[in-house]
């Protein structure tokens, strides 16, 4: 059974890769598309099952199949991936001194008996009360440009908290090993064993 992460995410190949388990990626090109009332918690976890099941249709061999997908949100609104520098710095000026929430959803599909298992966690962030100047720094600094949020917690981002409450500290960068681990041995895999 080959492992695959069904995601182009550089930072969620890191994070992968802590379990020292032989992976491949294959990018799913799954549409995210928005369901008009759902909550950021069900959407974290649809997508993942969807992305693995999207993944599932492209290849033909025995696999078990990561799927994640990260939601995050500020007073119940949803925080994408900024794409610009400007929308950066709006969306930490929205979260500074506040409370965001971060949902990582996780699915792992086997394609031998199309049977899948997930789950979701959720990491709350108390933002430190930011100046600009710092907003502006740090974009410049960290470039999260990619990163939901606007912020990279494995680097600098670091600097822009005052908490962060998690039973999984990999669940913030995109990928939970925790869940992910749970999930695997569902299927029979135990990535300790499985460890080259």
């Amino acid at each position: 059974m080959k492992l695959v992460l069904a995601s182009e995410s550089r930072y969620r190949a890191e994070v992968l890769r802590q379990l020292r388990v032989p992976f491949v990626q294959v990018t799913s090109n799954h549409p995210e598309e928005t369901i008009a009332n759902e909550p950021p918690k069900a959407r974290a976890q649809r997508l993942a099952i969807e992305k693995a099941e999207a993944v599932a249709k492209t290849i033909d061999y025995p696999a078990l199949i990561i799927g994640s997908d990260q939601v995050a949100s500020i007073n119940d609104e949803l925080l994408s991936k900024p794409g610009t520098v400007e929308k950066a710095k709006q969306q930490l000026a929205k979260s500074s001194g506040q409370n965001g929430h971060f949902y990582t959803g996780c699915c792992v599909y086997n394609t031998t008996n199309q049977q899948s298992f997930s789950a979701v966690d959720t990491v709350t962030v108390k933002f430190r009360t930011l100046t600009q100047e710092e907003i502006a720094a740090y974009i410049k600094q960290d470039n999260p440009l990619d990163c939901a949020g606007s912020f990279k917690i494995e680097a600098l981002g670091i600097a822009l908290m005052e908490e962060v409450r998690s039973n999984d500290p990999t669940s913030l960068v995109g990928l939970g090993l925790i869940n992910l681990c749970n999930l695997l041995k569902k299927h029979n895999f135990n990535p300790i064993i499985h460890t080259n």
